[in-house]
């Protein structure tokens, strides 16, 4: 089994989720007492958080890139980043490792063609829904149309996120808002929606969408899964 690395604590609510989805799947697949071979740095998310309100992003991409490469020194297989909008960064963290990054936006395109979707509905931060560095990906790299939901929606979800969500606060009006956005995205042509932050499946659930959600922190765990077992008899 290969060792799987993980960059967390943004947050480390869904840091922990990490952590159970990838014992839980590595016990499927392997039964008895078998779980994850990984390793985890856990960062403190309000200094990251600031930088990227600051627009610090090169500065964040040092930080993360030099976690990784201690990861990957430490034995790390491959690299996990456990947030989709860190995922900005990306660049300069493969630049620095010998091992594969497994990006969260192509485990999640994956999937979402797999299904025979081709137009997504994208919720995420402000950052994931309105730069280039995700949707742009997920567009250019995998064929997919993506659809945003309005700015004042944008703002919503961006705050739902970082002032509930990543403080382990779950607000069934915030809950109810999401659906209606959601629903939204679906009336403008989704046939799926992307749940592009890995908090965002701690409030919303299938059971809330008429339409497939592709819960990005889930198919994250379930290609690094598959990573590490590629070699291991079924």
């Amino acid at each position: 089994m290969r060792t799987i690395g993980v960059i967390g604590g943004m947050s480390w609510e869904s840091s922990q989720l990490y952590y159970r989805l990838l014992n839980q799947k590595v016990k499927e697949r392997m039964g008895g007492l078998h779980s994850a071979k990984l390793l985890m740095s856990s960062l403190d998310f309000a200094e990251l958080a600031a930088m990227q309100e600051d627009g610090h992003w090169h500065q964040i991409g040092v930080k993360l890139a030099h976690e990784a490469r201690r990861l990957e020194l430490a034995g790390a297989d491959c690299i996990l980043v456990a947030a989709n909008t860190m995922h900005k960064v990306a660049d300069q963290i493969e630049h620095v490792l010998t091992v594969p990054l497994i990006h969260i936006a192509d485990a999640t395109a994956q999937a979402v063609k797999m299904r025979g979707i081709r137009r997504v509905g994208l919720l995420g931060t402000k950052y994931t829904m309105e730069q280039e560095f995700y949707a742009g990906r997920l567009t250019m790299q995998h064929g997919l149309d993506v659809l945003v939901p309005t700015v004042e929606d944008r703002e919503l979800i961006h705050h739902v996120i970082y002032q509930e969500l990543c403080q382990g606060r779950f607000d069934g009006a915030s809950r109810r808002h999401f659906i209606e956005i959601m629903q939204e995205l679906v009336r403008r042509g989704a046939q799926g929606i992307i749940l592009g932050c890995t908090e965002i499946g701690l409030l919303i659930t299938q059971d809330d969408s008429a339409v497939p959600l592709f819960d990005t922190a889930q198919l994250h765990v379930e290609a690094a899964v598959e990573f590490a077992l590629e070699h291991m008899p079924r």
